[in-house]
């Protein structure tokens, strides 16, 4: 029996958890997010399992790690008959309503060649109905709003340039792109949520409202755009130059230079340069402008909930997808290897449970246990073979027998049709490029494939992951411990669909599927 009620699942792309909680928070105006943790539960240690876009959001709606899912990288493809929160959700008479991206690449076993599915890698992930087509690559209908409303509008290529209001001096990234604030892409996406749950008050929903921002492109319309001054900001946790930070693998140097600072803006060729400081914090700056958006726009969904009295029937559950490197170990983007790329925040606010309102949760979770927990709340069997845990203990004061005690974490970084510059710093084939982690509360491990040799940071006196023990004879026991666990949680996590079933001459025991 489903426990009806109306839930809003909200992901921001890229953003970090110090964003929350940690070194950017006492600098970056979040206060709708802020009430509602007030509200709410927060989960202070929830990681990505993998990342980038579209294997984050595969773990995120599947409930498995992408050793499961094998959707390992923007644009591969993800198997038909994986169960999903969509899927489930119908079960339990919800139509999953999406606004925005799932950035799910389509199974080609299930499509002719010429469909136009498989021509992209953000489809959308089988059971949701798209309500909003708000695709990075595509966003038509945003597109022809903003023509509608009298804009030149330029190729899509240029959306996200920075325009210099000074034709005689080049864009600079804290110039605004051709759109005002109230007309971007986070206000557009916004208004589609609002104007068409308008019109559902009086039934249950379940909607997905997935901002692109803070993501890349870094810019920013009037105010957000100079909203925070870069010398007021922390510098990055990073060593003293790029070349050091190199050094340490050859995977982190071919990563560095797979997402160079560069790549972030648009429009401002020849304007920025990742070994300036001040290039460096202005677009820390700019980023958290982004985040700040988002956070008005969350305000206003909140606030029409609130007034149209379903604040109080509504599950929330917001969160990102994977985190941002910022600048961190002089890296950006998020196929990396340490907690900044992994580590996002989570809120829920569980309107059945207020007394624990306003607590934060300090023990781990995974972005594999948002599905299992949204399905538990509303009363549906979580699927056999997901890999997540619920985490509505949580939301009701306890503490679940035998938490886990480490976050598992993956990352893919070769490509089927090019060599990857991780690839080749690293000298492995396709098949060997990739690495997976294992993090405790003070040392993490990462395991590379392919005969490299591994990483070992100590946390508790080395949290900005500075300095590489692996080598360290202190700490060969550890490195073996967590060698073991490592693959001792890979064991016990391989697939289980159909391991717990048995088929007899009474017929199918232990399945657990509709």
């Amino acid at each position: 029996m489903s426990k009806r009620r109306k839930v809003l699942f909200i992901i921001a792309d890229q953003l970090r958890a110090d964003c929350i909680t940690g070194a950017l928070a006492d600098h970056v105006d979040l206060p709708n997010i802020r009430a509602l943790q007030g509200d709410a539960v927060t989960f202070s240690k929830h990681f990505s399992v993998t990342n980038p876009c579209g294997p984050s959001r595969a773990s995120i709606f599947t409930g498995l790690y992408a050793m499961n899912h094998r959707s390992t990288r923007n644009a591969t493809p993800m198997a038909h008959d994986l169960p999903n929160i969509a899927r489930e959700m119908r079960k339990s008479g919800y139509e999953p309503k999406l606004f925005g991206y799932t950035d799910t690449s389509r199974d080609p076993r299930r499509h002719h060649p010429n469909d136009p599915a498989l021509k992209t890698e953000e489809e959308v992930l089988p059971g949701f109905r798209e309500v909003l087509e708000m695709r990075y690559m595509e966003s038509y209908p945003w597109r022809a709003d903003l023509k509608a409303k009298g804009y030149d509008i330029p190729d899509y290529s240029h959306f996200y340039d920075a325009i210099s209001p000074d034709p005689n001096r080049p864009a600079r990234p804290s110039d605004p792109p051709f759109y005002r604030a109230e007309d971007s892409d986070t206000a557009f996406l916004t208004n589609a949520v609002i104007n068409h749950l308008s019109v559902h008050t009086d039934q249950d929903w379940f909607a997905t409202v997935t901002y692109l921002r803070p993501h890349p492109p870094l810019v920013a319309p009037a105010p957000y755009n100079r909203m925070y001054d870069p010398d007021d900001l922390p510098m990055p946790a990073r060593m003293g130059t790029p070349e050091q930070e190199a050094a340490v693998h050859p995977f982190i140097a071919g990563a560095a230079s797979a997402t160079p600072m560069e790549s972030t803006v648009r429009g401002c060729d020849g304007q920025v340069n990742s070994r300036n400081d001040d290039d460096v914090q202005q677009l820390r700056a700019l980023y958290l402008g982004l985040a700040t958006e988002v956070d008005h726009h969350v305000g206003r969904i909140i606030e029409f909930l609130k007034e149209t009295g379903q604040y109080d029937d509504t599950l929330i559950v917001l969160k990102a997808d994977h985190g941002e490197m910022l600048g961190d170990h002089h890296l950006w983007g998020k196929q990396h290897i340490y907690d900044p790329a992994y580590r996002i925040p989570l809120i829920i606010r569980d309107p059945a449970n207020p007394g624990q309102h306003g607590t934060t949760v300090n023990a781990f979770s995974e972005t594999i246990d948002i599905t299992p927990t949204i399905l538990d709340l509303i009363g549906r069997p979580v699927p056999p073979g997901m890999d997540g845990k619920s985490l509505k203990p949580f939301l009701q004061g306890l503490t679940p027998a035998g938490w886990k005690d480490c976050v598992h974490l993956e990352l893919n970084f070769a490509e089927p049709d090019c060599i990857t510059p991780a690839q080749h710093a690293t000298g492995l084939s396709r098949e060997e490029c990739n690495l997976a982690i294992l993090r405790e509360d003070r040392f993490k491990l990462a395991h590379f494939n392919g005969g490299l040799a591994p990483l070992l940071f100590d946390l508790e006196n080395d949290p900005d992951e500075m300095r590489n023990i692996a080598d360290d004879p202190k700490h060969t026991a550890t490195l073996l411990r967590m060698a073991q666990k490592l693959l001792s949680h890979r064991m016990k996590h391989a697939d289980q669909t159909l391991t717990g079933c048995k088929n007899t001459p009474q017929g199918s025991v232990g399945y657990l599927g509709d």
